[in-house]
C-alpha cells in the first residue's frame, strides 16, 4: 500500500493512496480463510471445501467488502502515523474508474486538518462573577405577581356592566333546533370572559351584560367540534346573569401561601427568595460565560478549517434570517448567503469551540449517561405524551445525541476554567444584572 502526499496547503491536505492487486488478493483470502470452518458445500464436509473453490463460489462477492475494508484501512493508518484529525468526513474518490479484477485501487483522499491548539494559561484569564441578593423589595414584588396568578372576583357595583376579564355567574340552558341537549345546561356557572373556554363568539356575546339581566346567546359548533351530533350546528343558549364580577388580587397571607403549597406567608418567602437566587446565579453564569470566552478570544489564535467556517456561517445567516422572517416555517427557500459580519462570528465560534474542545479533552472532561438522561427528560417535556418517542428517536439519532450533550460539555470545561481562572465576586443590584443579561444579546 503507498500514500503520497498531493497538497499540503494550511490545513488543506491531499493523497494519493494505491491498494495493489496483491495486497486485495491478500485480504479476499483473508476473509475466505476466516469463513472457510462454517462453509458446507456439496460433495465436502464441514470446513473442508478447498480455498480455490471458496474463492470461485465467494470471491467476487468479497471483492467490493476488501476494497472498503483496505481504502479505510489505509485512511486510518494515514491518521495515526500523520496524527491529523480531519476537521470533517474526508473526500475520497477513486481515479481508475475502469479499474477491472487484477488491477491495482488508486484512490485520491482530501480533507482539512484540525489546527493544532497553542497552550492556554487559564490562570491569566480574569472574570467577574456578578452577585445579587434577593431583598425584601424583589420577594414583594414576586408575591404581587403570584397574587396576581390566583386572582380573586369581587362583585361589581348593582347595575356594572360586564367587561372583558370579568366573571360572569350564570345559570344557562342551550338548543339546537329548539331541543335542549345533553351537557348544554348548568346552574351557577362561573365564566370569566376573553378566557376562551367557550364555544368561539359566546364570550362576546356577553360583554356588557348586568346582573338580573336575560340574553340569548346565538353560536355555531364548529366544524370539527367533538361531539358529532353538534358539529357545525347553530345554538341558543338562554342565559341568565346571577352576578357581575370584577378581578381582584389575591390577599397576600398565609392562605395565598398555601394555594402554592407553602405552610404559611413566611415560608412562602422563603421559596420565592430562593428561588430568586438561583434565577440570579443562572443569569449571572451566563454574564460570566461571556466574559471568559471573551478573554479566551483574545488570548488564542490559530488557523480555521474554511469547511467549518463557512458552514457555522451558513447556518449563522440561516437562522438569523428565519428569525426575521418568522412566516416561512420551510426551508425550501433561496439559500442565504452569509455576509461579513455572520463569517466573523462564525469564526469566532469554530476557535472558541476547537479551543473549549481541546481544553475538555486534556482535562479529561466527560458528560455522564446521568447527565444526558436528564437533558433528553428536559427536551422530552416539551413533547407531552410523546416522550417515549422522543427518547427512541434520540437513541437511534447520533446528531441529536451530539446536540444534547455539546452544551452540557462545553458547560463543564467553562467550570474547569472557572477553577483556575482569577474570579472576583461583585455585588450588584436585580436592575443591573438585567442590563448586564440584555447586553448580551447585543453583542
Amino acid at each position: 500500500m503507498q500514500v503520497t502526499e498531493t497538497l499540503n496547503d494550511g490545513l488543506k491536505r491531499g493523497y494519493a493512496i494505491t491498494v495493489t492487486a496483491a495486497e486485495l488478493d491478500e485480504k479476499v483470502n483473508e476473509k475466505l480463510a476466516e469463513a472457510q470452518p462454517e462453509i458446507e458445500m456439496k460433495g465436502f464436509r464441514k470446513g473442508k471445501v478447498p480455498m480455490p473453490l471458496l474463492k470461485k463460489q465467494f470471491g467476487q462477492r468479497l471483492l467490493g467488502e476488501a476494497m472498503q475494508e483496505s481504502i479505510d484501512g489505509a485512511m486510518q493508518k494515514h491518521f495515526e502515523d500523520s496524527g491529523d484529525r480531519p476537521a470533517m468526513q474526508p473526500e475520497v474518490k477513486m481515479t481508475n474508474e475502469d479499474w477491472k479484477e487484477g488491477d491495482d485501487i488508486n484512490v485520491e483522499m482530501s480533507y482539512e486538518a484540525l489546527p493544532e491548539i497553542p497552550e492556554v494559561d487559564l490562570s491569566k484569564i480574569k472574570a467577574e462573577r456578578l452577585v445579587v441578593k434577593a431583598d425584601d423589595a424583589a420577594v414583594d414584588e414576586a408575591l404581587g405577581n403570584l397574587a396576581e396568578t390566583a386572582q380573586d372576583f369581587k362583585a361589581r357595583k348593582k347595575g356594572s356592566k360586564a367587561k372583558d376579564g370579568d366573571q360572569v355567574v350564570m345559570d344557562f340552558v342551550g338548543k339546537v333546533d329548539g331541543e335542549e341537549f345533553e351537557g348544554g345546561s348548568a346552574e351557577d356557572y362561573p365564566l370569566v370572559l376573553g378566557s376562551n373556554s367557550f364555544i368561539p363568539g359566546f364570550e362576546d356575546q356577553l360583554v356588557g351584560v348586568k346582573a338580573g339581566e336575560e340574553k340569548a346567546v346565538t353560536v355555531t359548533f364548529p366544524e370539527e367540534y367533538g361531539a358529532e351530533h353538534l358539529a357545525g350546528k347553530e345554538a341558543v343558549f338562554d342565559c341568565t346573569i346571577k352576578e357581575v364580577k370584577e378581578p381582584v388580587a389575591a390577599e397576600i397571607n398565609d392562605d395565598l401561601a398555601k394555594k402554592f403549597g407553602a405552610e404559611d406567608l413566611a415560608a412562602l418567602k422563603s421559596q420565592i427568595a430562593e428561588r430568586l437566587e438561583a434565577e440570579y446565579v443562572g443569569a449571572s453564569r451566563a454574564v460570566m460565560k461571556r466574559g471568559i470566552l471573551d478573554e479566551l478570544d483574545k488570548l488564542v489564535s490559530f488557523d480555521l478549517p474554511p469547511t467549518l467556517v463557512q458552514a457555522e456561517a451558513d447556518q449563522i445567516a440561516h437562522q438569523l434570517w428565519h428569525e426575521e422572517n418568522p412566516d416561512v416555517e420551510g426551508h425550501d427557500h433561496d439559500k442565504i448567503e452569509p455576509t461579513d459580519e455572520h463569517t466573523k462570528l462564525a469564526e469566532r465560534r469554530v476557535r472558541l469551540g476547537l479551543l473549549l474542545a481541546e481544553l475538555g479533552q486534556k482535562a479529561e472532561v466527560e458528560v455522564s449517561d446521568a447527565e444526558m438522561t436528564q437533558a433528553i427528560m428536559n427536551q422530552a417535556r416539551q413533547y407531552p405524551g410523546q416522550e417515549r418517542q422522543f427518547f427512541e428517536f434520540v437513541q437511534q439519532n447520533a446528531q441529536m445525541q451530539q446536540q444534547l450533550r455539546a452544551p452540557i460539555f462545553e458547560d463543564k470545561v467553562i467550570d474547569y476554567i472557572t477553577e483556575l481562572a482569577k474570579v472576583t465576586d461583585k455585588e450588584v443590584s436585580k436592575d443591573d444584572l438585567q442590563k448586564a443579561v440584555e447586553s448580551l444579546d447585543d453583542q
